[in-house]
C-alpha cells in the first residue's frame, strides 16, 4: 500500500472530513485542503485575524486504487485555470470575457479525479493570477514566480473514495498558539510579495507572451 502523511491546518479542534462539504470558492472547489508540511498547517490553522489558536490534525491517505491529478507535473497555465473557475482574480468585462475562454482553451476536467495536489493560492499567489490577467506578467517567468512563495503543496480531497481513504492518526492533534504562527503566516506572505514584485519589476519580466496573446495562437 502506498500512504501518506497530511496535515489540516484548523481553527477547530473537532474535525469531520466529510464528502460534498466545502466552499466551491476555493482554490480546488469543494473538499477538504490538507499539506505535507506541518508546519505550514500551523501557520493555515491561525492565518484568519481573529487572535484565536488553532489546531492541526494529521492524516495517513492510502493512495492506492485513487487518481490523482498533480498540477506540478501539467502546464502551470493549466493550474491557473483551474483557480479561475472557482475564483474570480478581477472583476471587469474583459476579464471575465477572457476567463472564460482561457478555462476553455487551458482548462483540466478534474471531475473524474480524487485527489487533486497542486500550489495553494494565498494572497501572495492570488496577485501573480491578478496581474497576469492584466498583462502584467509573461509567461517565461510563472513557473519562477509560484516558486517565491514557499508555501509549499496542498492536496484536496474530491471523491467519497478519497474520503473513506483519508483517515485521522488517533493521539496526534496539535495545538497552535496563534501569536506566533500568525506573525510566521504573515511574514511568509510579505516577503512573498516582495520577491514577487522584484522579480516582475525586472528585465526577465519581458511583457511579450502574456493574458491575452494566448488567444493569438
Amino acid at each position: 500500500m502506498s500512504k501518506i502523511i497530511l496535515f489540516h491546518g484548523t481553527p477547530d479542534e473537532v474535525v469531520v472530513p466529510t464528502f460534498g462539504c466545502g466552499e466551491d470558492r476555493h482554490d480546488y472547489g469543494k473538499g477538504f485542503y490538507l499539506t505535507e508540511k506541518s508546519e505550514l498547517a500551523k501557520e493555515w490553522a491561525v492565518c484568519r485575524p481573529n487572535d484565536k489558536n488553532g489546531w492541526v490534525h494529521k492524516y495517513e491517505l492510502n493512495t492506492e486504487g485513487l487518481k490523482i491529478l498533480d498540477f506540478q507535473k501539467e502546464n502551470v497555465l493549466s493550474w491557473l485555470a483551474e483557480l479561475m473557475k472557482h475564483r474570480d482574480a478581477a472583476d471587469s468585462k474583459r476579464y471575465k470575457m477572457l476567463a472564460k475562454k482561457f478555462i476553455e482553451k487551458y482548462g483540466i476536467d478534474t471531475s473524474g479525479y480524487d485527489v487533486i495536489r497542486g500550489w495553494r493560492a494565498n494572497a501572495s499567489y492570488f496577485y501573480i493570477a491578478r496581474e497576469f490577467v492584466r498583462d502584467n506578467i509573461d509567461i517565461e517567468i510563472l513557473e519562477e514566480l509560484l516558486s517565491l512563495g514557499g508555501l509549499g503543496i496542498q492536496y484536496c480531497i474530491k471523491s467519497e473514495l478519497a474520503y473513506s481513504n483519508l483517515k485521522e492518526v488517533e493521539n496526534e492533534l496539535i495545538s497552535v498558539e496563534y501569536e506566533e504562527f500568525n506573525q510566521k503566516y504573515n511574514f511568509r506572505d510579505v516577503t512573498a510579495r516582495e520577491r514577487m514584485k522584484d522579480l516582475v519589476d525586472s528585465d526577465a519580466n519581458k511583457v511579450t507572451n502574456v493574458f491575452s496573446t494566448l488567444f493569438e495562437r
